[in-house]
């Protein structure tokens, strides 16, 4: 709870600061208040507190994905100094908003009550929608705002109906309340929670991009500015996978058979949609765009094989995609930066001009096509494994296949960077933009080497 509550006050003060103070002091001021809100997040741990009558529920799995999400928001952050230099007269309101998604982000991990999942779903998305559609002279942005909020608006509708017919049904919002009634009457379940169900899981899979729900990704991913674009990409999965898992777990494991059959087709159609559709793009953004596609799949694997092993399999998976995509995007923006577009051309020949960015996008594509000795690797071993242990061999299978398509288009950007020759710009990246590719590389390969490090923690 004093994560929310220090989030909240520290975007009101960054509202206010940019009105009456230097907006020198903005970007300090806000890196400077993540870090007090990681710190005073983590001395919860092991404490499992409670508010407003178990509605908010901070236990170790609220406070494990709430870190993760404040460690991906203050990478981004440390890019957005540079990234907004020549967009300064509204970056109180960029910031202050960003702050207000996070608020949304930590409540959807924490809910144990439907009506702040909602509360949490909606604040992160309106916040977003707004953020799409900031870069206000953009045809292109504006576009994706409104793509975003028109489709998400359906989105939020199918999810409330589905609350409302599960509260028809157990006659309570609580997940506790959920699981005891379920528990209870598994034998003689109405229609209507199964119906609640089925609107629930289409609500959530339109947030984290679960075809066939994932029709407005690839445009709004492409129309935002690019430094939004990479705060959507991770905290948006990380937030919206750990609710989804929260509540499937928490209240609908004696009737997984019931929709595991559904879940299973999803993931098969997102993996090999969005692996196949990215081996066409020749636009790095809209690659990533339904690369991210792809990645959502895996990360569904978890939630269909539903048991403890899920949750950190989970973790391991969003915090290795997070810092290989920030990694990406923190390359591409500069190339962007030099050449004015995404084409993925502008990498051929990076590695003669800067072989540590050569180096720090080669981890990142590798990590993404889960090859040893990096964090990727061992995020898809750990879900694999965790699927097979629960009897879904078939569904390994078909990721692993689309894994080996996935190394295609990974692939082609490291012998972009390596082996074709370019004419493209090149802009040497600033201290923030280094300090944030030196990070992630060393969390991408700590967590390749030594996953230990986080599994041993849990």
């Amino acid at each position: 709870m004093n994560s929310i509550i220090i989030l909240s006050a520290l975007g009101l003060a960054t509202m206010f600061a940019g009105i009456y103070a230097n907006k020198k002091i903005l970007l300090p001021m806000v890196l400077l208040g993540l870090l007090a809100v990681i710190v005073v997040n983590t001395i919860d741990w092991d404490t499992n507190k409670h508010y407003y009558n178990d509605m908010l529920s901070f236990d170790n799995y609220s406070i494990v994905f709430t870190n993760l999400i404040l460690v991906v928001t203050f990478l981004i952050f440390l890019l957005s100094g540079n990234y907004f230099k020549d967009h300064r007269e509204h970056l109180e309101d960029n910031y202050a908003i960003i702050l207000f998604t996070v608020v949304g982000a930590v409540l959807m991990v924490s809910f144990s009550n439907l009506v702040m999942l909602f509360i949490g779903i909606e604040t992160l998305s309106i916040s977003l929608y707004i953020l799409a559609g900031s870069k206000k002279n953009s045809l292109a942005s504006n576009e994706a705002s409104l793509k975003y909020f028109l489709m998400g608006s359906f989105a939020t509708g199918f999810l409330l109906f589905g609350i409302v017919l599960l509260y028809g049904a157990c006659g309570t919002f609580n997940l506790s309340g959920i699981t005891s009634y379920v528990v209870t009457n598994n034998a003689g379940l109405p229609a209507i929670f199964y119906v609640g169900i089925l609107l629930i899981m289409i609500g959530l899979a339109f947030k984290v991009s679960i075809v066939p729900f994932h029709f407005w990704t690839a445009d709004v991913y492409d129309g935002s500015p690019t430094i939004i674009t990479a705060f959507m990409a991770t905290v948006v999965k990380i937030a919206g996978f750990a609710a989804f898992f929260r509540l499937f777990f928490t209240c609908f494991v004696s009737v997984s058979d019931h929709f595991i059959p559904v879940l299973s087709i999803l993931a098969v159609c997102t993996m090999f949609l969005g692996n196949i559709t990215a081996v066409y793009q020749k636009n790095f953004k809209r690659m990533l765009a339904y690369s991210s596609i792809a990645h959502a799949g895996y990360m569904l694997l978890a939630v269909i094989a539903m048991k403890n092993q899920s949750f950190m399999a989970i973790l391991l998976y969003t915090a290795a995609y997070s810092f290989a995509t920030i990694t990406a995007f923190t390359v591409l923006i500069m190339m962007k930066s030099a050449n004015g577009n995404d084409a993925i051309e502008n990498f051929n020949g990076l590695s003669k001009k800067s072989p540590f960015v050569a180096f720090a996008i080669t981890l990142s594509m590798l990590s993404l096509a889960g090859i040893p000795i990096t964090a990727g690797f061992f995020a898809k071993y750990y879900i694999f494994s965790t699927v097979i242990s629960e009897g879904h061999t078939w569904l390994v299978v078909i990721a692993i296949l689309n894994s080996a398509i996935g190394v295609f288009y990974y692939f082609r950007i490291i012998i972009a960077v390596y082996f074709k020759q370019g004419e493209a710009n090149f802009i040497s990246p600033d201290f923030a933009y280094k300090a944030v590719l030196i990070i992630t590389a060393i969390a991408t390969l700590l967590l390749g080497i030594l996953p230990g490090l986080v599994i041993d923690r849990m």
